[in-house]
């Protein structure tokens, strides 16, 4: 199932906040929507928060009448700044931001009545690219994974937070179909749960076997030897190999390298940030407390609690065994050589 798609005159989102128990779309008919459809996480994970974002750069181009290409290019700038920031851990959004403004920026001499068009060939050119990057990632980190493992993911990093296919369950899919028999255990993600009702849901739709646990139980089970290796996405990958990724992956990698566990991190190239030497500098976004005092609407806690909500944390290159990209699979201090 597709969570983003180009419908002609918009642009349609599988809204993941209303899965597994229902299937309901959000339409979207200009960029002002696209950005709060990003916001609210109707659509979410970093690759395909970066191609709803290059597609709500059509819609906001879309409405523009401007007089010459100066001008278009002053309304549209507005637009692409505020996708651009709506959410500011993940890299993605930026690149395909920037993506689509140089596409635009070297068709400057074209008529103007073409931009639009010019501008969509690039989002779905972007779109289309995803998925065969992701296939590549997938082939390379199932490489890495021995028949009979037990996985341990966190997260969605499958075909709802991607073009079609994903990082970290892209990697499980890929072994799953090279007939590894593996044992995938899916952490639950809270606060949002992401893992246990986004990743979940696509295993069974794909037949893998699957054992739901709390966040608080990796430890139990890699003691156990339940859990052979680790496999996790990432929102942004500084030069160093640190890796800023769904808040409790920094917790799993710990404690896969206290039991002798590989950790693995699966991500496209373009998550690799040339301009963050480090972990340190990466802006870590912090959302609506209600996301931790409430579960699917009902309060869980006292009301007037103090909450801190980080959506990310910063794994340390240390931690990490190898980063699979597209480019094939290297060490955390050799990811800079890939960009």
């Amino acid at each position: 199932m597709q969570s983003v798609e180009w419908q002609g005159e918009r642009l349609r989102l599988l809204d993941q906040r209303r899965l597994p128990t229902e299937i309901v779309y959000v339409d979207c008919v200009d960029a002002t929507q696209v950005t709060q459809a990003i916001s609210e996480l109707s659509v979410r994970g970093a690759p395909a928060i970066g191609i709803a974002a290059a597609y709500g750069v059509v819609l906001a181009a879309r409405g523009i009448e401007a007089d010459d290409f100066s001008d278009f290019l002053e309304q549209l700038t507005p637009y692409c700044d505020q996708l651009a920031s709506v959410r500011p851990t993940a890299i993605n959004l930026r690149v395909a931001v920037d993506r689509m403004m140089r596409a635009l920026l070297e068709c400057r001499n074209a008529p103007l009545d073409s931009l639009f068009e010019i501008l969509l060939a690039e989002a779905q050119s972007l779109h289309r690219e995803d998925r065969e990057i992701h296939l590549a990632i997938g082939a390379a980190g199932a490489a890495r994974i021995n028949l009979g493992d037990g996985i341990l993911t966190h997260c969605n990093t499958g075909s709802l937070a991607t073009g079609g296919y994903g990082t970290a369950l892209g990697v499980i899919r890929s072994a799953w179909a090279m007939g590894k028999k593996i044992r995938v255990f899916v952490g639950e993600t809270r606060p949002v749960l992401q893992g246990a009702r986004l990743t979940m849901w696509e295993l069974r739709e794909d037949g893998i076997p699957a054992t739901l646990i709390t966040d608080s139980m990796a430890a139990h089970f890699m003691r156990r030897g339940a859990i052979q290796c680790c496999v996790v996405g990432a929102d942004r990958i500084a030069t160093n190999g640190d890796v800023a990724n769904k808040i409790g992956t920094y917790s799993l990698a710990v404690l896969a390298k206290a039991h002798g566990i590989p950790f693995y991190v699966a991500a496209p190239v373009a998550t690799i940030d040339p301009t963050t030497s480090s972990g340190n500098t990466i802006l870590i976004e912090e959302r609506d407390p209600t996301e931790i005092t409430h579960i699917c609407g009902v309060p869980i806690a006292p009301p007037g609690v103090t909450v801190a909500n980080p959506a990310f944390d910063i794994t340390p290159a240390e931690y990490i065994t190898a980063i699979v990209t597209e480019k094939g699979v290297v060490a955390p201090h050799q990811v800079a050589t890939l960009i």
